[in-house]
């Protein structure tokens, strides 16, 4: 059983280097004056995996590595995490969400403001959130559901997989990976994820993750740093709680 200290911890740390090769890989790919510039989506669906895989792979020893208020959720639903520590987690990974989201902006800072010095300055939104490219709030949300049960209900599924080595309860102290092999399965599959399913939303798939560097977005300095949509905000949280949800009732249902 993680301690409450081992948790924050943990989720705090894992989340902000999840975070920080995220928006890091989006700034890359996004700002001026970087040597990634217009490298493509399949750079940045590649980049949010590594996030994950080095975000899990150091977290996983303190709190089993969650990184992901949905996955949290998931595996309550499931029985495999307490529900008493739902709030520690989903409160860790919202600080180190945030915390990512600073170290992204503060390493790439240059380009920033390179982004701002030009003529027409691209908005910075989609390096820290996650925006639809049809604005549709209900097919929106649907992606984020859909998107959400095919990250969690494999996650849930490692946890019973016996074939690959894995013989764990979901959220037991191997965390909800099982073993260490399937850091490396997950973050596959998140960037298979953003490959087939995230091109409607950009999948967010993770409430802290599009939240929190909203929060920041809107308070750091950047200039012409345009909206953060406070407006769609919502959706990208919404979403992935209730796939979450889904996921740990798909899987209860069949265990």
């Amino acid at each position: 059983m993680y301690s409450n200290g081992d948790i924050f911890v943990g989720e705090v740390i894992g989340t902000a280097m999840l975070i920080l090769f995220g928006a890091g890989v989006c700034a890359a790919v996004t700002l001026h004056h970087s040597k990634a510039r217009a490298a493509g989506w399949v750079v940045i669906a590649f980049g949010w995996g590594m996030g994950v895989l080095a975000g899990a792979y150091t977290a996983a020893p303190l709190s089993g590595g969650h990184l992901n208020p949905a996955v949290t959720v998931g595996s309550a639903v499931a029985g495999g995490t307490e529900w008493s520590k739902v709030p520690l987690y989903v409160l860790a990974q919202m600080l180190g969400a945030g915390i990512g989201a600073v170290l992204a902006w503060a390493l790439y800072y240059a380009q920033f403001a390179a982004n701002a010095e030009r003529d027409k300055a691209q908005p910075t939104l989609g390096i820290f959130s996650t925006a639809p490219e049809i604005r549709h709030p209900v097919a929106n949300l649907v992606t984020e559901i859909i998107a959400t049960v095919g990250l969690v209900l494999p996650l849930l599924f490692f946890g019973q997989n016996k074939g690959i080595g894995i013989g764990q309860v979901p959220g037991a102290q191997a965390g909800v990976y099982g073993s260490g092999i399937n850091v490396l399965l997950v973050a596959l599959l998140v960037v298979g994820i953003g490959l087939s399913l995230g091109g409607p939303t950009g999948y967010a798939i993770n409430p802290a993750r599009d939240l929190a560097p909203r929060v920041v977005h809107a308070l750091l300095p950047i200039p012409n740093k345009g909206s953060s949509d406070w407006s769609y905000a919502w959706i990208p949280v919404a979403g992935p709680l209730i796939g979450a949800v889904l996921a740990g009732l798909v899987h209860n249902c069949v265990f």
